[in-house]
């Protein structure tokens, strides 16, 4: 096998949740041009037309299903669909995720609780799905962030405990799942990248954060996407139960 064929995932299937928009849709697409058949989880269902065509675009498959990852039963339902149509499930992005922006001293149980549920809870949920089902040689990459291991000028204490309780299970995971079953997990932490969750960001927050990146610039989320295709296949092989920042170098400054 030749170095580029080892970045290669031909005839895998690939589980992307938050598929509806942004980073999701960047994963969806790397997967299937690196030969991977894609099932595709968002809580908006017709938002994930675009994405379908990106991969089927690409000469793979594609399978939609509507998925709250809150919700454990969901969180299931889109595993079973997976195997249901494919027969399988090798690979699993962990990438659905909200975050807010509200002073802690305002911010409500509710409002706390949901970031939680989603960020946090959602990928246990669905780690712990895909994990029953999942054989060796497998991989999870639960997306972290940034804002897991350093800050950024925002009131964002949900989001920011959200993704770094990720690097913890994370951590767990792949000690449990690593050796005894096969299965690798690890965790990106992205660092600014122009998506629908920071569009909702004040004007000009992103271009006043850029002086804190070594590159001076945002991601582009094919640059991300690729660095999941990289840890996900047999390049990425030796590589369990670490956190890989994708930042511009923002956490080294």
């Amino acid at each position: 096998m030749s170095v580029l064929d080892l970045f290669r995932l031909d005839d895998k299937v690939v589980i992307v949740t938050g598929a509806s928009a942004g980073l999701g849709v960047a994963f969806a697409q790397a997967f299937a041009e690196a030969g991977a058949d894609v099932v595709l989880g968002a809580r908006r269902l017709e938002k994930m037309s675009d994405t379908t065509a990106l991969v089927t675009a690409a000469g793979r498959r594609a399978l939609s299903v509507q998925t709250d990852v809150a919700d454990p039963e969901q969180c299931q339902a889109l595993v079973d669909a997976a195997v249901a149509e494919f027969g399988r499930v090798d690979v699993l992005i962990n990438n659905a995720g909200i975050g807010t922006a509200v002073p802690a001293t305002r911010e409500t149980p509710d409002e706390f609780r949901r970031v939680i549920d989603i960020n946090l809870n959602g990928s246990y949920w669905m780690a712990q799905a895909c994990g029953k089902v999942m054989g060796p040689g497998s991989s999870i990459i639960n997306i972290s962030s940034v804002l897991g291991l350093t800050t950024a000028g925002l009131p964002q204490a949900a989001y920011s405990a959200s993704k770094a309780a990720i690097v913890g299970l994370t951590r767990d995971l792949a000690q449990q799942w690593g050796g005894r079953r096969g299965i690798r997990v690890n965790a990106l932490a992205p660092g600014f990248f122009k998506s629908e969750m920071t569009d909702g960001y004040q004007p000009g927050y992103l271009e006043a954060q850029l002086p804190r990146v070594p590159l001076g610039r945002t991601g582009d989320p094919a640059e991300l996407a690729a660095t999941a295709v990289w840890l996900a296949s047999p390049a990425g092989g030796f590589v369990v139960g670490q956190t890989i920042a994708v930042d511009g170098g923002l956490t080294i400054t």
